[in-house]
């Protein structure tokens, strides 16, 4: 299959800001992603995060189960990568949320994502800039390409990340469901 140009600009960015970065540059781009986040989060009612404010995307809740979902195993896999091994099974799933994102109160939801976050960020903290390994870790890669037609579809592919690349999409996926979060909730105010 014939790779697209979004891909390979995916690819690139991955090289160019994860993988040749030193990783207290890593560190503090993941955390402050994580960091926008929180605070957007703060301000967010049990109302708002519960409400579907646009019908057929998910809650804000759900946006956040799903953050705490993927980013809980994606820590064990830093750290697998960071010991100089491959993770163990397949890839994270890309739509991954938890069997019943709405049943918990949305404080203990936002609580676990904080927690995760902490957990990714000491992980981090602690890996050694100049670590070198053979070990890759496939993740499933969501980017929105226009099709022939115009309209906007997501193209997924599995993509092999060293350490500091993996590390890196820990930004890149908060910063994306960011997006998502503040147009849900601008919906959600609105409508409210």
């Amino acid at each position: 299959m014939t790779e697209r140009p979004e891909q390979i600009r995916a690819r690139e960015y991955l090289r160019d800001k994860g993988s040749l970065l030193p990783v207290c540059q890593i560190h503090e781009r993941v955390g402050a992603a994580f960091a926008a986040t929180e605070t957007l989060l703060d301000g967010v009612t049990e109302g708002e995060a519960r409400r579907r404010a646009i019908p057929g995307e998910w809650t804000i809740q759900e946006v956040v189960d799903h953050l705490v979902e993927t980013h809980r195993p994606s820590i064990d896999e830093l750290r697998d990568l960071l010991a100089g091994r491959r993770p163990a099974g397949p890839p994270i799933p890309a739509g991954l949320h938890s069997r019943d994102p709405m049943s918990r109160p949305w404080p203990d939801v936002l609580q676990k994502l904080k927690a995760v976050h902490a957990g990714a960020l000491e992980v981090l903290a602690h890996a050694a800039d100049g670590y070198v390994t053979d070990a890759r870790a496939p993740l499933v890669m969501v980017i929105n390409v226009r099709d022939a037609d115009g309209r906007q579809t997501p193209l997924h592919w599995v993509e092999e990340l060293d350490w500091k690349a993996y590390a890196i999409v820990f930004r890149l996926h908060a910063l994306d469901h960011l997006n998502q979060i503040k147009k849900t909730l601008k919906a959600a105010r609105v409508g409210a």
